[in-house]
């Protein structure tokens, strides 16, 4: 069994055994944390999904309001006039060949990778690097588009994606514990939101099991399911 720490310890010694509003539980996490850095406020949501089916499998992307308190590098596959619209909307790597080869290199570090259309045939080639790191654009996620110049602002603005995973739950890191408790429950409701709307139109009886609400060396604390089917 894993050693907890007086620290960790005395903030589970505070946690009240029921379900806490979203505005309770992110005053918990503001108010506990005694971290030298800034902790990322995460979410998990436990869904009555089956990951094996293509239909329950969600996935997408939901827009911060507040933004996320992270620096986002952008990688832009593109040549001629829709390369120049996407270096304007602040891409930190835009190019073709030479960028997939800089990529194979590792020479640079990324965090988002958006393509226009006609790039595709580059892009999959690095299908094997992009792939494992969740990097590789997908135009459900709107990360290959003709539109770059949007791609890359909402990119930049802070976009956070959602996806079941095998477990059948939804887990992201939605902004940074220092940001102002109302920005954070702006977030949060953003991101949870998009989840619920996300329900497949196959799906019977209880779709969110639990959302868990937490910091990064904090705990988890459950929030009132009803409460948040409504955002």
């Amino acid at each position: 069994m894993a050693h907890l720490g007086k620290r960790y310890k005395n903030i589970i010694s505070k946690v009240e055994d029921r379900s806490y509003t979203l505005s309770e539980a992110v005053k918990f996490l503001k108010e506990n944390s005694s971290c030298k850095f800034d902790e990322t406020v995460e979410v998990a949501i436990n869904l009555n999904l089956d990951p094996r089916s293509s239909e329950q499998n969600i996935r997408g992307m939901v827009a911060m309001p507040e933004g996320t308190g992270k620096t986002v590098k952008v990688a832009v596959f593109a040549k001629g006039t829709v390369a120049d619209t996407a270096k304007d909307a602040g891409a930190d790597y835009v190019g073709a060949e030479d960028l997939a080869d800089r990529i194979k290199d590792s020479s640079i570090e990324i965090d988002v990778c958006i393509a226009s259309p006609d790039m595709m045939g580059v892009v999959g080639r690095l299908g094997k690097i992009l792939g494992p790191k969740g990097l590789m654009p997908n135009p459900k996620l709107g990360t290959v588009t003709p539109n770059v110049a949007v791609a890359v602002k909402n990119a930049k603005a802070g976009q956070v994606e959602y996806r079941l995973d095998k477990d059948g739950i939804v887990h992201a890191g939605i902004c940074k514990l220092s940001f102002p408790q109302d920005k954070i429950e702006s977030n949060l409701k953003a991101y949870i939101g998009a989840v619920v709307k996300a329900k497949p139109a196959n799906v019977k009886g209880t779709y969110l099991k639990s959302v868990t609400v937490s910091s990064t060396m904090g705990v988890g604390l459950r929030l009132d399911t009803a409460e948040v089917f409504n955002f």
